[in-house]
């Protein structure tokens, strides 16, 4: 069983761009220069930086909920939690 984290990309024009993945380093990497494993969103918003790195999930299904969770929030709500990391 892999262990899930929830990310938060900031892209060039400072728009925040949250995800999951078992990888977060791996990840990052794809969406900064591999093309067709980025999402089509971060693609064109390069460079990128890692801003928020999540607590670990034991699963899926919970890190899913919290990406759910973060992409409710507002941009300021967002970025009060990227600054209590």
């Amino acid at each position: 069983m892999s262990n899930w984290w929830v990310y938060i990309i900031e892209c060039r024009d400072k728009s925040l761009y949250t995800g999951i993945t078992t990888d977060v380093k791996r990840r990052l990497n794809e969406h900064q220069f591999d093309n067709k494993k980025a999402s089509k969103y971060c693609v064109r918003l390069r460079p990128l930086k890692l801003v928020y790195k999540s607590s670990v999930f034991k699963n899926k299904t919970d890190a899913a909920k919290e990406e759910y969770r973060i992409k409710q929030l507002s941009k300021s709500s967002k970025l009060k939690l990227i600054q209590n990391i």
